[in-house]
């Protein structure tokens, strides 16, 4: 059992009771003879008294109800009696080793991630569930890219309510990329939606976020541009080159999407910030950098070579030059091996959030 902690005198409560006079509850024998609700009521006035912010919205609905009639039955509270509440309350919490999150619903967000998302998804429907316990926590985690195709077939309605339970930011943004007809009717009807009740707006988020479910699961989580543009990174540049060419000719805009994923040795003066130079030799193996550099020969590579030995301590950057001298000429395919190399440290630095690359639209703009 928990050991019993001295609490520090506390002040008399006033739990609101409408119309008669209020009783006054005495903490005498009170662990056998108050109730757990009013004990419970106890605590949430006191909490409240004190300034502590609860999320009482988060309880069912019912447990709200009945707390606000105890509550209103409930008056006068001696400080003798608030301390013996307080104390069971932390006797309560001491002897507490675990917690499981309420309904089926809970439990499945707390294994997000963990069970196969089939098997999630296929619960969640036979048992009638909310994906999560807020339709629209879910619906404002989406990006704006997702939210326009969804404004685009729904009613101006309904539109209007979505546009409004989102951040101010977002909704700006979404505006801005439907098209002016329908931006202009959405905005409009936001001014009909003052009469619209919590359930309606409940019922709405259930509903969009159902329409979200209907997809099936992605086996991949990454898109097909990205899958690509990462086994090209990795391909010798002739292999590279023929698919992206062979690419153009199926699909262009598949090609041009791919293009913007691939990074190579070539794009490193393009992509990669001056500061992050330093970074990229140490994160990359000695004897490897010197392959890569003396290896780069031909014009495009050639001038990311340069760029790197321009941005390295004057030092650094006259050993590395003596070093790819002595190096003398390298086999292509060890050349091509050692690059990529370079560029897959650049990659590992970027995931680990020790640089960012330059986009290629920040490129162009």
């Amino acid at each position: 059992m928990a050991e019993n902690r001295a609490l520090a005198p506390l002040p008399d409560i006033t739990v609101p009771v409408d119309g008669a006079e209020p009783p006054i509850i005495d903490g005498t024998a009170l662990r056998s003879e108050m109730s757990g609700p009013a004990k419970a009521a106890v605590i949430v006035r006191f909490l409240l008294n004190e300034g502590a912010d609860l999320a009482l919205e988060n309880l069912p609905e019912d447990l709200q109800a009945r707390l606000a009639d105890q509550m209103a039955r409930m008056g006068l509270v001696t400080r003798d009696t608030l301390t013996t509440v307080a104390q069971e309350f932390a006797e309560a919490l001491d002897g507490v080793g675990l917690t499981f999150p309420n309904g089926l619903s809970g439990a499945l967000t707390a294994l997000d991630g963990q069970i196969n998302p089939q098997t999630a998804q296929r619960l969640r429907r036979e048992a009638g569930v909310r994906l999560y316990g807020d339709p629209w926590t879910r619906l404002r985690d989406l990006p704006v890219a997702e939210l326009v195709p969804i404004v685009e077939v729904e009613s101006t309605e309904v539109a209007a309510v979505l546009l409004s339970k989102l951040e101010v930011d977002k909704a700006a943004a979404l505006l801005g990329e439907l098209p002016g007809p329908v931006a202009r009717r959405v905005a409009y009807a936001v001014s009909h939606t003052s009469n619209v009740t919590p359930q309606a707006v409940d019922r709405i988020g259930l509903s969009l976020a159902s329409q979200l479910d209907l997809k099936p699961a992605a086996a991949f989580g990454q898109s097909p541009e990205d899958r690509l543009g990462a086994i090209l990174n990795q391909s010798a540049p002739d292999t590279r080159d023929d698919m992206l060419t062979a690419l153009d000719e199926t699909d262009q805009p598949f090609a041009s999407a791919v293009r913007r994923k691939i990074f190579t040795f070539a794009d490193i003066p393009n992509r990669v910030h001056t500061r992050d130079v330093p970074k990229i030799a140490k994160e990359t193996d000695a004897d490897t950098l010197v392959t890569a550099l003396a290896a780069a020969t031909a014009a495009d590579t050639a001038a990311a070579a340069e760029f790197i030995l321009s941005n390295l301590s004057n030092r650094m950057a006259d050993n590395l030059r003596d070093e790819v001298t002595d190096r003398g000429e390298v086999r292509q395919a060890e050349g091509e091996t050692a690059m990529t190399s370079v560029t897959a440290a650049i990659r590992r630095l970027e995931l680990a959030g020790e640089l960012s690359l330059v986009t290629p639209e920040e490129e162009n703009g």
